[in-house]
């Protein structure tokens, strides 16, 4: 079988967006720089080339290539997912094997920086100085967003909660993790996205919104 060399393909399609030489496009993309979904590099990999490798066991151009030679180019998200799983090793459905599999569909021009099997997808974090309870209490609270703005779903304080976006039909998912007595991270992915634009402006508007909510937590304004 002719092996396609997708990795190649990748490359090129970078020095095309920047005008970089060969092996300066290479290098970016093996040391997965340019990762913002609005970056005007083209298409790239879900993580640095160290990374994956410490993950997996290969490194990224290994890996197109065994993809190219096993066929998985125009394959569905869950054919290749499912070859990257059960035959290379990798836990079905774990990090890994989702990078592996988004980062060659990339290549072959057949998913965006950000795209899932059902949408668009963006994630916004910020970390402030407050107990996980506290921060969980805020957010869930609610009044630092616009009224109707979402609908719980479920929620278990105060780990994680979810959300209808009932403007849209879009979801929102949200976790909250503790650093410390007084220190804590919340990490709202907003999925189901119809596509790249609307993407950007959600993930911007969630930037706000959560930098909002921390400037009340830090003066001791937010709802709990």
């Amino acid at each position: 079988m002719t092996v396609q060399r997708s990795f190649k393909r990748l490359v090129r399609l970078r020095m095309a967006k920047t005008g970089e030489s060969y092996t300066a496009a290479r290098s970016a993309l093996l040391a997965s720089r340019d990762r913002r979904p609005d970056a005007a590099a083209g298409p790239t990999l879900a993580t640095s080339d160290a990374m994956i490798r410490q993950r997996t066991g290969r490194g990224w151009e290994e890996w197109f290539d065994l993809l190219d030679e096993a066929g998985m180019a125009g394959r569905s998200h869950r054919d290749v997912a499912r070859w990257v799983a059960e035959q290379q090793g990798v836990v079905p459905l774990a990090w890994a094997a989702q990078a592996v599999t988004v980062s060659y569909e990339r290549a072959r021009g057949g998913r965006a920086v950000g795209q899932q099997p059902d949408g668009f997808a963006v994630s916004v974090s910020r970390t402030v100085p407050v107990s996980v309870d506290q921060l969980f209490d805020a957010f869930a609270a609610g009044g630092w967003l616009p009224d109707g703005q979402m609908r719980e779903r479920t929620a278990t304080r105060p780990r994680s909660a979810r959300f209808d976006w009932p403007e849209d039909g879009t979801r929102v998912n949200v976790t909250f993790q503790a650093k410390g007595e007084a220190k804590s991270t919340v990490t709202v992915q907003h999925v189901r996205l119809a596509d790249a634009d609307l993407a950007a402006r959600r993930k911007q508007w969630w930037r706000d919104r959560l930098t909002g909510l921390a400037s009340q937590l830090r003066d001791g304004s937010a709802d709990a």
